[in-house]
């Protein structure tokens, strides 16, 4: 048996999960693969594939190619990017693993703060010999919109407030009564965006939110306001929040996901004065990818004892 693990970023699968259990032939890539003729041909010999989330897509045009291809796991409990579908047709098992939404919460959190108190612009006049740089912005009393007030969301704003921040929500599924029993206040989406001083976006991508925040919605913002993402990049209109921080119309933005990733070298973004960027690691943490690799091992094992677990339909 043939295993594939696929972008593990920071080199530590083999390291978080007993591999040598599975008495089979386990390679690691620890780079993207590239564009699908890439990966088709990277991984045309495999049995078995292991995905980090979405890091790299399955569709049908490339799973009708992987003719050996019988097991596809995906870390965490579902993966946007592989086509089910058409795995069924083609007699692939496609197996998930547990999840947290934890580190998530915290990473969102870490995005604020630094948004917030200017953190990273601090941090860089330090280590260049200087020292204080900017104004930084109190959260206490401030207004926290969370769009999206599901698990991670609702999580998000039990934490805002214990820092005494007022909670606002809306989504397109959220009712007020909702709302009011996680206590937080439920608004109108125009209200979401015009009141929120910190704005964190906390909704699956779809094609009902994918562009949800545009140039209308961005225009909404006051000045002084901060725009969180940990959700997925699609969810806002990369081309209208440019434009914003370009134009200052806006204070700030906090970004862990993007429409392209991993985010290209000349990606302006990269370079945004009022940006704080970092490179999709929502759910990447010690114990969550002690998680992933635990239970991958796992799903191999009773998928090749013939009873898989964990499958996704």
């Amino acid at each position: 048996m043939k295993v594939a693990v696929l972008d593990d970023y920071q080199n530590v699968a083999l390291s978080l999960a007993d591999w040598d259990s599975l008495h089979a032939q386990v390679d690691v890539y620890g780079e993207p693969l590239g564009d699908e003729a890439e990966v088709i041909a990277a991984l045309a010999d495999y049995d078995v594939i292991v995905a980090m989330r979405e890091r790299t897509p399955f569709p049908s045009s490339t799973l009708d190619r992987l003719p050996r291809l019988a097991l596809l796991v995906t870390t965490g409990p579902g993966n946007a990017a592989i086509d089910v579908a058409a795995a069924q047709r083609l007699n692939i098992t496609v197996s998930g693993t547990g999840y947290s939404s934890h580190p998530t919460a915290e990473l969102t959190w870490g995005l604020i703060l630094s948004a917030a108190r200017l953190i990273p612009q601090n941090v860089e006049s330090v280590r260049r010999g200087g020292w204080q740089v900017g104004l930084g912005t109190s959260l206490h009393q401030a207004t926290l919109g969370v769009l999206g007030l599901g698990r991670l969301g609702t999580r998000v704003a039990e934490i805002g407030k214990a820092f005494g921040m007022q909670t606002i929500a809306w989504s397109q599924n959220l009712r007020p009564e909702d709302a009011q029993a996680k206590g937080v206040t439920y608004v109108s989406r125009d209200e979401l965006f015009a009141r929120s001083d910190v704005l964190s976006i906390h909704v699956v991508l779809s094609e009902r939110t994918r562009g949800l925040v545009g140039e209308r919605e961005l225009r909404l913002m006051k000045p002084t306001s901060i725009l969180v993402n940990t959700s997925r990049g699609p969810v806002i209109d990369e081309a209208a929040l440019l434009d914003a921080l370009n134009e200052e119309r806006i204070a700030g933005a906090a970004l862990d996901v993007f429409d392209r990733e991993p985010l290209p070298a000349d990606h302006p973004l990269r370079s945004a004065h009022n940006a704080v960027v970092t490179p999709h690691i929502g759910y990447v943490s010690r114990d969550l990818y002690e998680v992933f690799y635990r239970d991958a091992v796992e799903d191999i094992a009773a998928w090749a004892a013939g009873s898989p677990l964990r499958t996704l339909t």
